[in-house]
């Protein structure tokens, strides 16, 4: 069951499932809830698990038309959602640019994050990965967005790297799942605006502004890292990891980037190890 809160940017839906210490999860482009189906089942018996639907391309209902879609926006929508639900501070888990979200929260809002989790996701330079450039390019160009919408209705478009070929390994989740990350934009201009407004709004100096003020954030970071990750090699949550304090990375075998889908049961093992482990090591994977 989902409920809805209404903020200044606009109403946000969201799941919320379990009792106990909070994570929230912020999933990334093109991607809604859905994607930690797999993951929360195996979290909530130990934790509260918050799931939104964030305005990032599969969202069901269309934000304000003058919402703040740049990263540090993003990071204020996040924080301006835990005050509607109530939550002083959480773990944050990001995926893709989930993880660009949760790196500028932790970054400008310290106090609101326990520890941080950053699954697979952008750093430094690549937000966004130099395959999904023509996308931001393209999304100047009116209806180029309805266009692709429409394309990617074959599931043969979906595979294409430029799709989620490079993002996912054990291949497309069924047809309701794709449905609920694609079919948004191609039913509502207005989600479509919002996810034009994300793309041009989108600049890396704001993901290495953050990487640069969470090198003296001391709380706990855990990076699980997908082993074959094509879109965000090892070399970079390596790199992330030695410049923070209190950082290690866990490889996960066998995935791409979304590793929700391609490697729930290890995600999720590693998320609830790392919540129950304290401080997090300096070592790193």
């Amino acid at each position: 069951m989902k409920h809805e809160v209404h903020l200044p940017q606009g109403t946000i839906r969201y799941r919320s499932e379990g009792a106990g210490e909070p994570l929230l999860f912020i999933h990334g482009l093109v991607t809604n809830g859905d994607l930690w189906r797999k993951v929360v089942p195996r979290l909530k018996g130990d934790f509260r698990c918050i799931v939104p639907d964030w305005p990032l391309g599969s969202h069901s209902v269309p934000m304000a038309p003058d919402a703040d879609f740049s990263l540090p926006g993003l990071a204020a929508l996040t924080v301006d959602f835990m005050d509607a639900i109530d939550l002083d501070a959480v773990t944050l888990v990001g995926n893709d640019s989930g993880g660009a979200i949760a790196q500028m929260v932790a970054a400008r809002h310290p106090h609101r994050v326990t520890r941080l989790v950053l699954n697979s996701s952008e750093l430094y330079e690549r937000f966004l990965p130099p395959l999904f450039k023509p996308l931001q390019l393209a999304s100047a160009i009116p209806g180029s967005l309805w266009l692709v919408s429409l394309l990617l209705r074959s599931r043969l478009a979906q595979r294409l790297p430029m799709a989620y070929g490079w993002a996912i390994k054990s291949g497309l989740p069924e047809k309701a799942i794709m449905d609920s990350y694609l079919g948004p934009a191609r039913a509502s201009a207005g989600v479509r605006r919002d996810l034009k407004t994300f793309l041009r709004a989108v600049d890396p100096r704001y993901t290495l502004e953050a990487a640069a003020t969470l090198g003296t954030f001391d709380k706990p970071v855990l990076l699980p890292w997908a082993a074959e990750d094509k879109l965000f090699p090892l070399e970079y949550p390596r790199r992330f990891a030695a410049a923070l304090p209190n950082a290690r990375v866990e490889v996960i075998p066998d995935s791409y980037t979304f590793v929700p889908e391609d490697q729930p049961a290890l995600l999720a093992d590693a998320i609830g190890s790392f919540m129950r482990s304290g401080p997090a090591s300096t070592a790193q994977g």
